[in-house]
């Protein structure tokens, strides 16, 4: 599903009003009619139940004015609110505020915090709110008034639906810009905002909906989408595309580097993950050391006994034996649980730099690599690296909080200088790849915030690039249905406590489901709901 940006939204609109000829008041029109029988469905609000529309100086209050003539010809009492002076509204949000005075609705000019106390007892006895106060131009602070009718407005506890954007988030970063409405519903124009499918604006927006408001399909397709949000769709065909006379040859054979004392569980998971993903023959390459160990841990993978340093560690001497092991393999997972020790750090280093295998780079084998810039180059573009916000922040040499204000920026620059696949895992998991948009993961819950969880995902991205699927392929389908099983046993077994293990245990049966033409939709994560007026 495409996700826009503000002024990506702006662009589309202008097309559509100025290359096609189709007038922006018909776009309003269009997105209010929409937005108000959103509303009437969502909350089935009685007859004559109390409607507050609360509108701003812009095009959000003028998409405001026409949703107060539907809510009225639909029987509701309505108020409008205005928080600007009246003589500053222009345009087509002028043209229907015009309409609704003409047909004698009831209009309250509140430029002004005073004003606005004057009649805040309306406000609280009515029923629903309607937040059209900010757009999706927003990119500074609210302060002042506004800030304290916003403030006011969540204090009271009511049911909010949001034109277009909740007011006071940022439409691209999903950023609170200071302070935002709390919305149980958001009615939203044309695409859905990027800001609003990840976090914190992911949980301002209660149930979001998407109005197709008429711009052709001619326009969008000359726009290149930046982002999207990652479906089924992406990638869901190449569950099903092997033949009958399939053996484990066929399946390709994974390569794992992982594992110290202490953390032989890591590599254990990574190769559960792997195989559950399909892949016909798993190899781990392990210390000598720890190899009894994980002939005890791994039933089905096998292992390979490598040169240790005195900590038990992956020794530099190692290198050969692991570069002969790379040949007849299609795919190598590379650091979960392998340590920082010196020597092994070195390892990682030297086999990522000319890797010949598609591969996935996870947890210490992100820390060798970080602050070396040019360790990725000859290999880049068939390389996935999996980061958690802390080691992210290593690897670009910023810290955690500066990666999670802008996440979506953080991504796109590291990819553009990198040239290599990116995950960067989290609430709403982000990845891109080079010359690709940004994917938005719409899977997972507090339930994968437990140790071996990233080690399975690894495992799983790693295992599908082993059968030979394409990088991008491989990428969207590991980390959709990583925390689509986290969804599911949510579902079951509650938000914490669930084993990493038992994510791996429903991979299979979840790409069967996935393979499906009419797959269980509504077991899946949460979605964009989709409504075309026409």
């Amino acid at each position: 599903m495409r996700l826009v940006a503000a002024e990506e939204m702006k662009a589309l609109d202008r097309m559509a009003i100025q290359d096609v000829g189709i007038p922006g008041s018909v776009l309003m029109e269009n997105a209010a009619r929409g937005a108000t029988w959103i509303f009437l469905d969502h909350f089935a609000p009685h007859q004559g139940a109390q409607i507050f529309i609360l509108c701003g100086r812009g095009n959000n209050g003028g998409d405001g004015y026409v949703m107060a003539r539907y809510l009225h010809e639909a029987g509701m009492s309505v108020k409008v609110m205005v928080l600007a002076p009246l003589g500053q509204i222009a345009g087509d949000a002028l043209l229907n505020l015009n309409i609704i005075q003409k047909i004698g609705l009831q209009i309250y000019e509140a430029p002004d915090w005073e004003t606005w106390s004057v009649f805040r007892h309306e406000i609280a006895s009515s029923e629903y709110l309607i937040d059209g106060i900010l757009g999706t131009g927003l990119n500074a602070p609210v302060k002042g008034y506004y800030r304290q009718a916003i403030e006011d407005m969540n204090g009271l506890d009511k049911s909010v639906m949001a034109i277009d954007i909740p007011s006071g988030l940022n439409a691209d970063s999903g950023q609170i810009m200071g302070v935002a409405v709390r919305a149980k519903l958001t009615v939203t124009f044309g695409f859905p905002k990027v800001g609003q499918v990840i976090f914190p604006g992911a949980g301002l927006v209660g149930r979001l909906v998407r109005i197709d408001i008429g711009i052709p399909s001619t326009t969008t397709e000359k726009l290149p989408a930046r982002y999207h949000m990652t479906e089924p769709e992406n990638f869901s065909g190449l569950f099903q595309t092997e033949g009958e006379d399939i053996h484990k040859g066929n399946r390709g054979h994974l390569l794992i580097l992982a594992g110290s004392p202490g953390k032989t569980g890591a590599a254990a998971l990574t190769a559960l993950g792997a195989l559950r993903a399909g892949a016909g023959l798993v190899t781990i390459g392990i210390a000598k050391s720890l190899n009894p160990i994980l002939e005890e841990k791994t039933t089905e993978a096998m292992t390979y006994p490598l040169p240790e340093t005195r900590s038990g560690t992956l020794a530099l001497d190692s290198e050969r034996l692991i570069r002969e092991l790379m040949v007849g393999k299609t795919a190598l997972a590379i650091g979960p649980g392998l340590s920082t020790q010196v020597e092994t750090v070195a390892l990682v280093r030297r086999i990522v730099a000319d890797c010949p295998l598609p591969m996935v780079i996870d947890a210490d084998g992100l820390n060798a690599i970080s602050g070396e810039k040019g360790v990725l180059v000859p290999c880049g573009e068939r390389t996935v690296l999996t980061p958690h916000p802390g080691e992210m922040g290593r690897l670009a040499a910023q810290d955690t909080a500066a990666v999670q204000s802008d996440r979506l920026g953080t991504v796109a620059r590291f990819v553009l200088e990198r040239r290599c696949w990116l995950v960067l895992k989290g609430a709403r998991t982000l990845i891109a790849g080079p010359n690709n948009p940004i994917y938005v993961n719409p899977t997972g819950n507090k339930a994968l915030a437990s140790g071996g969880s990233g080690d399975v995902l690894t495992g799983f991205i790693s295992g599908l690039l082993a059968r030979g699927w394409p990088i991008a392929k491989a990428v969207l389908a590991g980390v959709y249905v990583h925390g689509l099983a986290a969804d599911l046993l949510e579902e079951k077994m509650g938000k914490a406590g669930i084993l990493a293990h038992e994510l791996a245990a429903i991979f299979p049966s979840l790409a069967h489901s996935l393979s499906m033409e009419n797959w269980p939709l509504n077991t899946g994560p949460p979605h964009v709901d989709f409504y075309h007026p026409l």
